[in-house]
């Protein structure tokens, strides 16, 4: 009888299916390579130092951003000068601005952190040009630093958002790493966050450049853009994959930063010059420059502000605030009548603080004892009462108090000379 001969383990598992012995597989595909010339219409710069590409546009005057024209519309007002305590800011052509924002390798900031975007714009002739220098590589630094010192050496004026903490000197650090000189080493700088602030700080909630961007220069970014945090992770892609694709919203971003900051330099610079004109239509606003300008000392400007704030809608809290500061203001000018004025409507509206001082006022000017003594009387009675806060009780108990025994004495000394 005949057998079969015995399967071996090779044919068992052949006839299961199971492929044996090597098999080549097909390679990957390598990534394809996108330059960034394909995806900006740029153009390589040759420096002492190498070439660095570099994509610039060019925008006529009248370009509106938003609402605004980044051209500014009048001289920007001394009193830019003085809050930014540097007089070039308002005696130097606009010629002499050049407005700047980095994209960085982090946020961190410190030596490991460079910038591999800058945008750079400035007003030449009857164009605004803006220059973004861009890094393929990190190699490349030396040569696009040389090209921005290049491009900024026309100006005596930074302009910023956040660039004095951030972005000036990240870029310093990076010259000296390089031991190239510091371009803008002795320029004014005009940081637009910390006015931006000043003049928002009560209205909006934030003061980031796209809120700036959305409330008050009314533009809208498209769908291009690119949230600021996705920004160094898109970089660390393509330097990997070398696909120049995603930069194309990192572009984006840096060019509408670039002409919000010249936008907003136009829109501030008019409404510090005429706080009473159209640009200004929120009473807010109104108020913050009146602070702005009592903080430089301009009080008769301020008063007539804060007068003008106070005619609008303002909330509550914010309108007492504003009528505690006039009262205290007019006072320092001279204008008791009107201090008085003002003292007596936040004392209607139930201000310790004015009670206090209309009982200044009639026990050291008028000396009307009586009077005064009443005005401290009612603001103890509001001291004591349930809903007064604490912490503030105690402090104004021991100077009504002690206002209320003076006033005692001396109303009993006025009435033994009568």
């Amino acid at each position: 009888m005949n057998s079969s001969p015995k399967k071996s383990l090779a044919d068992k598992l052949k006839s299961l299916g199971v492929k044996v012995g090597a098999t080549e597989h097909p390679r990957p595909k390598p990534a394809e390579h996108t330059p960034i010339e394909s995806v900006v219409p740029g153009d390589y710069r040759q420096t002492h130092y190498g070439e660095t590409f570099v994509y610039e546009q060019r925008y006529p005057l009248n370009h509106l951003h938003g609402d605004i024209p980044l051209l500014p519309t009048t001289p920007l007002p001394d009193l830019l000068s003085a809050w930014a305590k540097d007089e070039r800011i308002s005696r130097l052509p606009i010629e002499k601005f050049v407005f700047f924002d980095t994209e960085t390798s982090g946020l961190a900031g410190g030596t490991g952190t460079y910038a591999f975007m800058v945008g750079a714009g400035r007003f030449e002739g009857d164009e605004f040009i803006l220059a973004q220098f861009f890094l393929r590589d990190p190699s490349e630094e030396p040569a696009m630093l040389e090209a921005l010192a290049e491009f900024i050496a026309p100006c005596e004026i930074l302009v910023s958002y956040n660039g004095k903490s951030f972005d000036a000197p990240l870029l310093q650090t990076r010259y000296r790493l390089h031991e190239m000189p510091i371009p803008f080493q002795d320029y004014a700088h005009l940081d637009l966050l910390h006015l931006a602030r000043r003049l928002w700080r009560d209205r909006l909630t934030s003061r980031t450049l796209q809120s700036i961007e959305e409330h008050i220069l009314s533009v809208g970014r498209t769908s291009e853009e690119v949230p600021g945090y996705e920004i160094p992770y898109l970089y660390f892609d393509y330097l990997r994959d070398k696909n120049a694709e995603p930069m194309k919203g990192v572009f984006y971003h840096n060019e509408i930063d670039i002409l919000s900051l010249a936008a907003l330099l136009n829109h501030a610079g008019t409404i510090l010059a005429d706080p009473f004109g159209e640009g200004v239509n929120h009473s807010l606003d109104v108020i913050a420059i009146a602070k702005l300008f009592e903080d430089l000392h301009q009080w008769d400007e301020a008063a007539h502000l804060y007068e003008h704030g106070l005619e609008g809608k303002l909330p509550q809290e914010d309108f007492m605030r504003a009528v505690k500061r006039l009262s205290i203001l007019q006072r320092r000018r001279g204008d008791i009548e009107e201090a008085v004025k003002w003292w007596g409507r936040a004392a209607e509206d139930g201000h310790i603080y004015a009670h206090v001082e209309l009982a200044k006022h009639y026990e050291h000017r008028t000396k009307d004892f009586v009077v005064a003594k009443e005005y401290v009387l009612t603001a103890l009675e509001m001291v004591k009462t349930e809903d007064f806060p604490f912490h503030e009780r105690e402090h104004w108990l021991g100077e009504l108090n002690h206002r209320l025994e003076r006033l005692k004495r001396k109303n009993k000394s006025s009435k033994k000379r009568n």
